[in-house]
């Protein structure tokens, strides 16, 4: 592809940048540089319209006022309020000592990925403490140990621990390298997510979901596809593998073959994505779970709502239904996450015709949703 040179606006660093590409992410500052005005971001989420301090759970469909949140620490035993927000400061150019990944053992490990886009017109506020939150629940409550959790943040000093495509793409070939009957694997992803049209013919409804990394507009997107055939296929006999992902359009988002359809009440159903011409979607005989933030069609975004900084409504709803329940079946978390985000919404004056967003689950294989325990 053919490429042109451009200096970062910040430090001065020579980046390359294909033709026709509107701006480049700085590793080194970690700062966006914008060649010209740009009007939208083609193919890109839409985020909330009144900005990320917005007082509902989706703003972005609302026209409610916008209340600006201070950062406070919060001394309830909650993963949420065991550290302080981050202010957000953008820190000065240095040169950072690249980190090896830590060797892969232990029979829990997770990858923990969360992109506010520091610097970008699209940026959000919450997605670093969603990684926060559930680093808390994974090593303080669940027993993951320290040296199996990479973590993926704009704030890491480490170039090789900053959200971007080469990054996620290693990350995620770590979490299941040599992977064995017994592992319990976590993904989670908290930042942007995109549709675009499906080109293989293996989407029921006719788009591919993706996640973009914090330099998309560059390097591109990280389709479905692609998680699928990395995290999901090599998984062997005996192993499980959770998605949480915060982020909006992600309710395929790793391509499972079925889909959980749940009401209010409880009842519920299977469906069935696999297509009769499409790619392979299954595990080697492990068994793969993603809970998400919405539907495909849906869309999801920073709120106050819950604790007065900006966080995730999936991410916020699922640590705290496991900090609270530690023994539940995956119907009764997927209850109790519905009922949160719905009694915050009507706490602010929200119904589900101002907000559109229910979490989702899928799986490599369908289950009793009401007996199955879920078990990190």
């Amino acid at each position: 592809m053919e490429s042109r040179r451009h200096s970062c606006r910040q430090c001065g660093l020579q980046l390359p940048a294909p033709t026709g590409a509107k701006a480049i992410y700085c590793p080194r500052c970690q700062r966006f540089t914008q060649f010209q005005p740009k009007n939208n971001m083609h193919g890109a989420p839409t985020v909330n319209a009144n900005g990320p301090y917005s007082n509902n759970i989706n703003a972005m469909n609302t026209g409610l006022p916008v209340y600006p949140a201070k950062p406070r620490t919060v001394t309830s035993g909650f993963g949420y309020g065991n550290y302080r927000p981050e202010s957000f400061q953008i820190r000065s150019p240095q040169v950072m000592r690249p980190q090896p990944p830590p060797p892969v053992h232990g029979r829990k490990r997770a990858v923990l990925c969360g992109a506010n886009y520091r610097g970008h017109n699209k940026s959000l506020k919450g997605s670093i403490n969603d990684v926060l939150a559930m680093r808390y629940l994974l090593v303080d409550k669940l027993g993951f140990p320290n040296a199996s959790v990479i973590v993926l943040t704009e704030n890491e000093k480490d170039i090789f621990r900053l959200p971007t495509k080469a990054n996620i793409r290693a990350a995620l070939r770590w979490l299941v390298h040599s992977c064995q009957p017994g592992d319990s694997l976590v993904f989670h992803y908290s930042g942007h997510g995109s549709r675009v049209r499906d080109l293989d013919g293996d989407e029921v409804d006719g788009y591919d979901e993706s996640l973009c990394p914090i330099d998309y507009e560059t390097e591109g997107r990280i389709l479905d596809d692609e998680i699928n055939e990395t995290i999901i296929r090599p998984l062997p006999r005996g192993a499980t593998l959770h998605a949480i992902i915060d982020a909006c359009h992600s309710g395929t988002f790793l391509d499972l073959q079925f889909m959980c359809r749940i009401n209010r009440g409880g009842s519920y159903m299977w469906e069935d994505h696999r297509t009769p011409h499409g790619t392979y979607k299954g595990t080697r005989g492990g068994i793969a779970i993603c809970i998400s933030a919405c539907d495909d069609h849906q869309s999801s975004g920073d709120t106050i709502a819950f604790t007065g900084f900006p966080t995730g409504a999936l991410t916020y709803s699922f640590v705290k239904t496991l900090e609270q329940e530690p023994k539940l079946t995956y119907g009764r978390m997927l209850l109790s996450m519905h009922k949160k985000i719905h009694e915050t919404q009507k706490r602010i004056g929200l119904n589900s015709k101002d907000v559109s967003q229910e979490p989702q689950l899928s799986a490599s294989e369908r289950f009793d949703i009401h007996s199955k325990l879920l078990i990190l």
